[in-house]
């Protein structure tokens, strides 16, 4: 399939240089003493239009924007000297043959001149400039929608790959968890993989699947430790980026169960204002002995925090604090930003 060309014009430019030379022309014929337009002023200024057409579209694209400034210089007197000449030794010998057309007057028409051509080709420069601005836009989105993407195709691989050690380690002593687990899976990765793939989904299925997971990690733990979660009320349905929450959980199961065999101990506590103010913490314990030194390193923690950069700019505060035993993390979250 040929691909379509863009035109050279668009149609909206193109009213809009209809209207701007339709403005500049009144200012630049009217007079109080004689408020009707001569013949003699539509044919001149179209010989400023013409020439400021030819900027506009030929060297302000060729030399300006590709920053060839020496030649558009050259090219500019040009095109001035030619107007100036057409105006000259043309325009005034057919219109003042007996006044105007028989001096010539290079430096008051050069006056006269330049700042149409300076407003007819300013407006067009800033056009282009909005123009560029959009695309800027548009492509500073694409990007970000790109690396959003990109990174929530991180954590499903990633979580699907640690539950299935733990869903390994259950079939080889053949558990009788094994049954429940593969379901509380199953429940998990359904939303995951169906119902979060917006930017934004429901601050109350975020929460439950939430619950879901904590569950199917509590499941793990067997009678190791205990898990504090109370499911919060909520009075107003606010929307949340998915599985944001879920990594810091996640990352606090991993690091107790693989530090502690008993005595397990994680808080996890949500708040959720009517205004839309978040506050969710997370505590686990750990041994600081055992194999927790890179406790803050993985793909996870760094995933959620650029996610976090790129949904809520200036919109949310991160803490994570570690004392020997004690490992919190602390997020509050402006979800109507």
């Amino acid at each position: 399939m040929t691909p379509q060309k863009k035109p050279f014009i668009s149609v909206r430019e193109a009213i809009f240089q209809l209207i701007l030379n339709a403005v500049v022309f009144v200012f630049y014929g009217y007079s109080r003493h004689n408020p009707q337009f001569e013949e003699y002023e539509y044919v001149f200024f179209m010989n400023y239009a013409v020439g400021a057409l030819v900027i506009n579209y030929w060297l302000l694209p060729s030399f300006i924007y590709t920053k060839k400034y020496i030649e558009f210089t050259a090219y500019f007197i040009v095109i001035v000297m030619a107007m100036m000449l057409m105006e000259e030794f043309v325009l005034e010998k057919i219109y003042f043959p007996d006044t105007r057309g028989q001096r010539f007057f290079a430096v008051g028409n050069l006056l006269s001149m330049l700042p149409i051509i300076g407003i007819l080709s300013g407006f067009k420069f800033g056009w282009d400039a909005l123009g560029k601005q959009k695309e800027v836009e548009e492509l500073k989105d694409s990007v970000k929608e790109s690396e959003l993407q990109f990174l929530k195709s991180q954590i499903n691989p990633h979580f699907l790959f640690n539950n299935l050690n733990n869903l390994y380690a259950h079939a080889i002593e053949n558990s009788p968890q094994t049954p429940t687990i593969i379901l509380e899976l199953s429940a998990v990765m359904r939303y995951m993989l169906y119902e979060c793939q917006a930017n934004y989904v429901s601050l109350s299925k975020e929460i439950e699947h939430l619950s879901n997971f904590i569950n199917l990690n509590n499941l793990q733990i067997e009678g190791r430790g205990k898990v504090d979660f109370e499911m919060p009320k909520i009075s107003q349905d606010h929307r949340i980026a998915p599985l944001i929450l879920i990594v810091f959980v996640e990352n606090a199961f991993k690091h107790s169960s693989s530090s502690q065999t008993e005595d397990i101990e994680i808080s996890i506590g949500l708040e959720v204002s009517t205004q839309g103010e978040l506050k969710f913490t997370c505590s686990n314990s750990y041994l600081a002995q055992t194999n927790t030194q890179n406790i803050n390193s993985g793909i996870g923690l760094e995933n959620v925090k650029k996610r976090l950069q790129l949904l809520y700019p200036n919109a949310h505060t991160l803490a994570i604090t570690k004392s020997n035993d004690q490992y919190q993390v602390t997020l509050e979250m402006n979800l109507n930003h």
